[in-house]
């Protein structure tokens, strides 16, 4: 434990490891949480797959879009994200994630109201506030669930969420925007959330805090400035984290873009694109989140530096194919290709997940996933698709109808330095799981 954080209310809890439901209660949990972390990336990447009639009826630039979808979102969700967090380390985690989960999804039913672009960002600022409170006490809670070898499986398929999330939001996204228009899809997407949220409150039990820790100690409830100074010590916690931001800038910048490059450059529908891209997507990534966590928590046991080997491997190895992505014209090969390649660059989440809640103390792992998701989406999710956007428009005298392409281009040579810091961390970790919590 850390021995600066004390014990700041009567409620603190004293460990039992032998508290707890029937076992199988904890993959039922495991399953309504990733459910919850889906609803949060439909609600999220639906914008994607829609912002191309939206730019069309509203008069938009691809740096708006890439603001919309990208640094106004983010802005709000990782500065919400921390005094939430801190909210989950001393309160019921699971009825933050409830209406958490409320707040987003009617957000994202009202975005199918909106007159113009400044009320339509406004909207997403809602969806942002609301999934600030999703994963951090979601990851705290996970962690209370299973024991730390298991840790990096549970948060891989937790994190399964985010592709089936794009798998349901482009496919069921494209397809309404299609038939009955974009508006419309806002509306049918988000209110089913609002009951999912209700439903969660009923049949998720709050788990004892820190109950696979040390059996003898006290959960002790950090405040942000304690996190941060056992977080300071920890300097692979701070690699980890800018590998988990560059190649999420990768993620989101392009990702955000793929089917706008698809439907200018390759001449898809937009019912097509949601279809296509929400499978090779949705599939690709939600096995290689599984395969990332489920592979370093095998290897590890070997060598605990593998948590971070995995995620640099698949960053590294997805580079080249990931390039043809951009650069191919054959839309088949072009499609096939993106198929691994969201496969392997989507082994990073879990492991890196899994490695912050492992270097801290039980009473600080909510406000550790909100300080890294701060650097993962204030940079990915910000500056990504802002700066795809902005590229975009800047290349287009350029570059003509190929601005798009190159603007992704770019964003891939700076992403790649992840593999970087991924390396510099495995340097580190050892030490650092060392140090007092």
């Amino acid at each position: 434990m850390n021995n600066n954080a004390q014990a700041d209310s009567p409620q603190d809890i004293a460990v039992d490891p032998t508290y707890g439901e029937h076992p199988k209660y904890r993959w039922f949990v495991l399953g309504m949480l990733t459910l919850v972390y889906t609803f949060n990336f439909i609600d999220r990447q639906i914008l994607v797959i829609l912002q191309e009639p939206i730019k069309a009826e509203l008069g938009l630039s691809d740096a708006q879009l890439g603001l919309l979808t990208g640094f106004s979102f983010a802005l709000v969700y990782v500065l919400a994200g921390i005094p939430i967090a801190w909210l989950a380390d001393r309160g019921n985690r699971r009825n933050v994630v409830a209406i958490s989960l409320a707040v987003w999804s009617g957000m994202t039913a009202l975005s199918g109201l909106v007159q113009n672009y400044s009320q339509l960002v406004l909207a997403r600022l809602g969806v942002g506030l609301g999934e600030a409170g999703g994963s951090p006490p979601a990851h705290s809670m996970l962690s209370d669930y299973f024991p730390q070898k298991q840790r990096a499986t549970a948060v891989s398929i937790y994190t399964t969420g985010i592709y089936l999330g794009v798998l349901f939001g482009f496919g069921a996204g494209g397809w309404i925007a299609q038939n009955l228009g974009w508006r419309q899809a806002f509306f049918i997407i988000g209110v089913p959330g609002v009951i999912f949220a209700v439903i969660l409150a009923l049949f998720v039990k709050e788990p004892l805090r820190g109950r696979y820790d040390r059996a003898t100690e006290v959960v002790k409830k950090a405040s942000l400035k304690q996190t941060l100074t056992a977080l300071k010590r920890r300097r692979s916690f701070w690699l980890i984290a800018m590998g988990c931001a560059m190649t999420s800038f990768v993620g989101y910048g392009n990702g955000n873009f793929f089917p706008s490059l698809l439907i200018r450059e390759h001449g898809l529908s937009i019912s097509d694109v949601g279809f296509i891209l929400g499978f090779v997507a949705g599939i690709a990534g939600a096995t290689g989140t599984f395969l990332g966590g489920f592979l370093a928590d095998k290897l590890a046991v070997k060598d605990i530096r593998w948590y971070v080997w995995v995620p640099m491997i698949g960053c590294a190895v997805c580079l080249l194919p990931a390039l043809y992505t951009l650069l191919g014209t054959s839309t088949t090969l072009v499609l096939i290709v993106l198929f691994p390649v969201n496969v392997l660059n989507s082994f990073y989440l879990g492991p890196s997940i899994a490695m912050a809640q492992t270097m801290v103390s039980p009473g600080m792992r909510a406000m550790t996933s909100a300080v890294l998701f701060f650097i993962l989406n204030m940079i990915g999710l910000g500056l990504g698709p802002l700066i795809v956007g902005i590229l975009s428009d800047v290349y287009q005298p350029i570059f003509g109808e190929n601005n798009l392409r190159y603007a992704m281009i770019t964003t891939l040579a700076i992403g790649s330095s992840g593999v970087l810091f991924y390396w510099l961390a495995g340097r580190t970790i050892r030490e650092d799981l060392e140090l007092p919590k």
